[in-house]
């Protein structure tokens, strides 16, 4: 068979638990639903950092956001302050480091970039880093102008007025394909499909909404109070967590949201050429503390922004009827793994130097099985979702994480306690010892960087 197309869809925000065939029984996905039923679906997929850009330049690059620098969602602001102030970051994507896409290029692949890019300014966009084709793609974290046209996006033309963006971006997308096919090129493609939603502002075309709006009638949720105020753990150690959080998923307009996703990737799917891989995940969890908090993780804590598994864990779909058995996948994973796995499945010779931090996961895609191995997160930051900084390994079933304000760890059984609602430190101490002394040996070997003391906001 000759080397596959890919398509790599990444959705911004998106929960573990937002579609059909993760648990939601309020969202409607069909679309990502049957390529689930189809495909490989992952049950511990994770993000290599609970916000944005950190994620995304994990992906581009195969390795760890701490190893790049780039820890926070870019932004031009100062870092925030709690009783800490926040580690410095990494602004851009280097052009030091020699991305994914340049990689599949060198390789004999046409390279197009669509949508959410989020990686640095001008001279950082997407063209500067393998892509021959940038549509959409630039320094905005979310369309600042709202979902409907005049978008007002430097890198995308605005639509007719009232035109809404994910199914414009959608309809580039298949216009690439479209006029590939065509063409008649024997080059396979790689699409890098980076979709703004289901980022924040909420909204969607007023039908659709109101679709779920008599939805949450009928199931009567409409009735329950979806916000959680205040602190619903009763143990001292988790008394910094004091946030408004979605209690369950009932947002309409959220819904309609994600539905439209949905409808939009059936779309281009149906338009892909035999021979092409599709890839489904999202850069972080879904946002369920803050900023309106339109959806919920539950049965996972937290989310967008958080150490917890609500702010990580990630669905992921590998689709490609032709190659790979449908199949449930329990491995564990996270973002430096996709470069590696990408160039094995465009058959391409490794760059180990490269993605020095993934492992690719072709051989689970076959039924196989890969060693044990850790995975790892740093996030020395205050995001604006309640977290504190913070860092977490995880090893098997076991994951550990450290709240960089007062050095305080916390041990939880993901396989019994996917909630991690029990620390287990007091009584695994060992345990405990071996996995922080492994997370902090890696975070010496990545050149971390950590908050600082806030002087002004201690006490005379």
């Amino acid at each position: 068979m000759s080397s596959p197309n890919l398509v790599f869809i990444l959705i911004d925000d998106l929960g573990w638990r937002d579609l059909g065939c993760y648990g939601s029984s309020f969202y409607e996905t069909p679309n990502l639903d049957r390529l689930a039923a189809e495909g490989v679906r992952f049950t511990h997929a994770s993000a290599a950092c609970p916000v944005c850009s950190p994620s995304r330049a994990s992906l581009m690059t195969g390795k760890w956001p701490a190893r790049l620098g780039i820890t926070q969602y870019i932004h031009d602001g100062p870092g925030s302050r709690g009783k800490l102030v926040d580690a410095p970051f990494v602004r851009e994507l280097a052009h030091t480091e020699t991305s994914v896409a340049t990689a599949l290029r060198e390789g004999g692949y046409v390279t197009w970039h669509v949508g959410k890019w989020h990686l640095g300014k001008e001279s950082f966009y997407p063209e500067t880093h393998g892509f021959e084709v940038n549509i959409g793609g630039c320094h905005m974290g979310h369309p600042h102008h709202g979902y409907f046209s005049p978008y007002q996006i430097p890198t995308l033309t605005d639509g007719f007025e009232g035109e809404y963006l994910t199914d414009r971006l959608t309809d580039e997308a298949i216009a690439l394909v479209e006029r590939h096919v065509q063409s008649g090129s024997e080059k396979p493609f790689f699409l890098n499909f980076w979709h703004y939603a289901v980022h924040t502002p909420i909204q969607v075309p007023e039908a659709l909404k109101e679709k779920y709006l008599a939805k949450a009638a009928s199931l009567g949720l409409d009735k329950i109070p979806p916000f959680e105020e205040g602190e619903p753990f009763p143990t001292e150690e988790k008394q910094h967590l004091r946030v408004r959080r979605r209690r369950l998923q009932s947002d309409p307009a959220y819904a309609a949201m994600v539905e439209n996703l949905d409808t939009n990737i059936g779309r281009l799917v149906a338009q892909l050429p035999e021979n092409t891989i599709v890839i489904f995940t999202s850069d972080n969890g879904g946002l369920a503390t803050s900023e309106g908090s339109p959806t919920c993780n539950a049965p996972l804590a937290e989310g967008k922004g958080w150490m917890y598994e609500g702010g990580i864990r990630e669905p992921l779909i590998v689709w490609e009827p032709q190659r790979f058995a449908p199949q449930l996948c329990e491995t564990p994973l996270s973002s430096p793994d996709f470069y590696p796995t990408l160039l094995e499945l465009a058959e391409l010779t490794p760059r180990p130097a490269q993605h020095v931090d993934g492992r690719s996961f072709v051989p689970l895609l076959h039924g196989e099985s890969l060693p044990e191995r850790p995975l790892f997160w740093h996030y020395p930051h205050y995001g604006n979702q309640g977290g504190t900084p913070g860092a977490a390994v995880r090893l098997g079933d076991w994951k550990l994480i450290e709240f960089f304000e007062d050095a305080s760890v916390e041990l939880y059984d993901l396989h019994n306690d996917p909630s991690e609602t029990t620390n287990l430190a007091t009584q695994h101490p060992k345990r405990s010892e071996a996995l922080l002394a492994l997370l902090h040996t890696w975070q010496e070997d990545v050149a971390a960087k950590f908050p600082t003391l806030d002087i002004s906001s201690q006490t005379p």
